[in-house]
């Protein structure tokens, strides 16, 4: 499986999008259009480990929700995200085993790295 998981309207996941050049076997899937499904989220979750670490703490329902004061288990962090796309950090690379999450240099270039020893 080769799929992106982003938000079109986010300029940094463009940019990413832009700078990773994905060819034409990637799935490039826009969240807010097309939700994550529960199916998918668990995919993403067997490869991660846990469903806190695709959580994004930095989205604004997070503080308005005031979910940072509130004790959350996996599962709260599996429905937060398939209940509102903003909760999903992104974006979000799988290259078959390999899952990439965020947007830090660090991930960019492990997964700039992982793309160019595909080829």
């Amino acid at each position: 499986m080769k799929k992106f998981y982003f938000l079109s309207t986010c300029d940094t996941c463009r940019r990413i999008l832009n700078h990773l050049q994905l060819n034409e076997d990637f799935e490039l899937q826009d969240i807010k259009k097309t939700a994550i499904t529960p199916e998918e989220l668990a995919h993403l979750k067997s490869l991660s480990g846990s469903y806190e670490s695709l959580f994004s703490k930095r989205a604004k329902l997070y503080k308005e929700l005031g979910l940072k004061e509130k004790p959350l288990n996996d599962t709260d962090y599996k429905n937060y995200i398939l209940e509102h796309y903003t909760f999903l950090k992104r974006p979000v690379l799988v290259i078959d085993d390999k899952l990439f999450i965020g947007n830090s240099p660090k991930i960019i270039n492990s997964a700039k790295t992982a793309l160019l020893n595909e080829k």
